[in-house]
């Protein structure tokens, strides 16, 4: 038995446009995540991280190759074996470094697939509520460019920081070994270009992410805008609009510029400081040439150590201010990683990275069947009122439930409880003789045919979308379907049928609402949710879906949020809801005699209500269940 769901409070945090949001309970561990992706690839890590060391012996072995060559000119020994040994060290370091790019490759790509994984997971996996607080455009950004920069930190900059750090103490050693007054000039001026670089550094990280939260607004901005397109044109605001993602754009530019000079900056800095390093070393190594302390070859070896001292050095710049990038995504991502799963926090996004789906355990009703109560429920939504107040209600297990009542008043929720896109703040659902806090949110869907009132397409064929919820719906009953739905002559003038790609353009919007009904009536569930399905269809498909409710209460249950005649005046079971109250419920004929709201909302609907529901409605008949 799963236990109740104890996250309803949780608050899911995401960094505002400007990047100054901060979670509760303080910052979280960016680092961990980077942890955890490299952590399965680790023998690959090490393997890149080996090719890196050895480049890096093989380039610092190269300047006393060439002081060897050099002193072999003096004559003081044969020229080929120092060439050879120099020849062979390019070979070498051309290899590992092929070897170490082609690894950190791998590496890298995997870190992406896995954070995108991670995250479609959690998408796909999350409570509905915190889920839908940020809008989809900045979402799809932190998964298709947050993971970018992820990239880069997980893979290339903790290697090339690896690499850099063992090139940089290897040629400090080495030029110590050659001449130890010319590398206490070189520790000087290292440790001068440290503590300014180590000044620049935070900023880095705080206006990368600033401009990825800037990216991502723009992201979320454009998503609604396009949306509602058709409002906007027929608004005649397209300018309005424009300005205002002009605005974002602008700001995004303005982050990102800021980003672009910090890290400028440090590398510029970084440069510099090598430079004038190097110039120390040249004019205190001829003082000590002309001395007589050294001599010319090991002054060669020695600036030749120097200038390799800067590839190191270049490539710490670069990995470090790729780290904070990478970590400024990172804290992203792990916005989205801390979100809350249904079932509890990690339940079934643990189980789904591992590749199982046993959260899933459909149960069977005894009993009365899948009757459906709802006892003392009150609910509402994070941060809000309260939507529901002390709701009591009991459906049979089959037969027709209209829910009725102002706009406000809580049906969508009511609907979202049943559904498990809310949990209830107090009070308690059952599916016959089982609790809801009984079995996970997967389960009790498993008794749901739903129909959203926006009846949106996923994107695939129309095939995919009519097996949605039922993957081994025959062709057969896939055509007799959408026969019923006066459908078939839509699909028939479909390039390729069934398995034509539909989208929210290729279907008007009362062909999409019938898509759904027609998706639902496939699933054969014992409970069928209609929120609004005949808004935005014709009178002859308004009658075929009614009579599909018709057909379908006879043996299971279907409720249905009402505004439309049919939905009203036919169904078994009206429940009058205001406020997040339910005010009455009863029968067409009950209610007209009991409930002035009712009355209210049928003459509001223009139903007639001077005389009884029957044969004088043109189009509608009682039956029964």
């Amino acid at each position: 038995m799963a236990p109740p769901l104890s996250c309803i409070g949780t608050e899911l945090w995401f960094t505002d446009p400007m990047g100054e949001e901060t979670p509760p309970g303080g910052e979280p561990p960016r680092t961990r995540l980077l942890w955890e992706l490299i952590r399965p690839r680790l023998p690959l890590f090490a393997l890149a991280t080996f090719a890196g060391l050895l480049g890096s012996a093989a380039r610092l072995g190269t300047p006393l190759a060439t002081k060897s060559i050099l002193d072999s000119v003096d004559g003081r020994s044969g020229v080929t074996m120092p060439l050879l040994v120099l020849i062979g060290l390019v070979v070498l370091g051309a290899f590992a470094q092929w070897w170490q790019m082609v690894a950190l490759g791998n590496l890298s790509e995997g870190v992406v697939y896995d954070a995108r994984r991670r995250m479609n997971l959690r998408f796909l996996y999350a409570r509905l509520t915190p889920l839908q607080r940020s809008p989809v455009g900045e979402l799809v950004t932190r998964v298709t460019s947050d993971s970018v920069l992820l990239r880069e930190a997980a893979s290339s900059s903790i290697v090339g920081g690896v690499n850099g750090v063992v090139m940089l103490v290897g040629a400090l050693v080495m030029m110590a070994i050659l001449d130890i007054t010319l590398v206490g000039v070189t520790l000087v001026a290292v440790l001068i270009l440290s503590v300014l670089f180590g000044r620049i550094l935070p900023s880095i990280a705080k206006s990368q992410e600033r401009a990825q939260a800037a990216v991502g607004e723009l992201g979320g901005e454009l998503d609604g805008n396009l949306r509602a397109i058709k409002s906007i044109k027929a608004a005649i605001a397209e300018e309005r609009v424009r300005t205002r993602l002009d605005e974002i754009a602008e700001r995004s530019r303005d982050l990102n510029m800021y980003a672009i000079r910090r890290q400028a900056l440090a590398i510029t800095t970084s440069w510099t400081g090598v430079q004038v390093s190097i110039l120390a070393i040249l004019a205190f190594g001829a003082v000590r040439v002309s001395e007589g302390a050294m001599t010319v070859s090991t002054l060669v070896a020695f600036l030749l150590y120097a200038f390799q001292i800067g590839d190191p050095i270049g490539q710490l710049s670069n990995s470090l201010t790729g780290l904070q990038a990478g970590l400024a995504a990172a804290r992203r991502i792990r916005q989205v990683d801390d979100m809350p799963a249904e079932g509890g926090p990690e339940s079934t996004v643990s189980k789904a990275l591992g590749g199982s789906r046993t959260d899933i355990r459909p149960f069977t009703p005894t009993g009365d069947g899948s009757g459906m109560l709802l006892s003392g429920v009150h609910a509402g939504y994070p941060g809000g009122e309260p939507v529901l107040s002390g709701i009591d209600l009991r459906m049979p297990s089959r037969g027709h439930v209209a829910l009725i009542g102002p706009s406000g008043a809580g049906k969508t929720t009511l609907l979202s409880l049943l559904l498990r896109f809310l949990e209830p703040d107090s009070g308690e659902l059952r599916l016959g003789n089982h609790a809801y806090h009984e079995v996970s949110a997967s389960s009790t869907r498993t008794h749901f045919a739903y129909v959203e009132q926006e009846s949106p397409l996923i994107p695939g064929t129309l095939r995919d979308n009519l097996r949605l919820i039922n993957t081994h719906a025959t062709e057969e009953a896939m055509y007799e379907v959408l026969d019923r739905l006066s459908l078939r002559s839509v699909v028939d003038g479909l390039p390729d049928g069934l398995d034509a790609e539909i989208s929210i353009n290729s279907l008007s919007g009362g062909q999409r609402q019938r898509v759904a009904v027609a998706r639902a009536l496939l699933a054969d569930r014992p409970v069928l949710l209609l929120d609004e399905a005949t808004a935005q269809v014709d009178a002859l498909t308004e009658q075929a879906i009614h009579d599909a409710i018709v057909d379908h209460a006879r043996t299971g249950l279907v409720i249905t949020i009402a505004h439309r005649l049919s939905t009203v005046v036919d169904a078994d079971m009206i429940v009058v809801l205001q406020d997040g109250r339910l005010i009455a419920q009863g029968s067409h004929d009950e209610l007209l005699a009991t409930s002035p709201l009712y009355k209210d909302l049928l003459s509001a609907l223009r139903i007639p209500t001077d005389s009884p529901v029957g044969d004088d409605v043109p189009g509608y008949g009682r039956h029964s269940s």
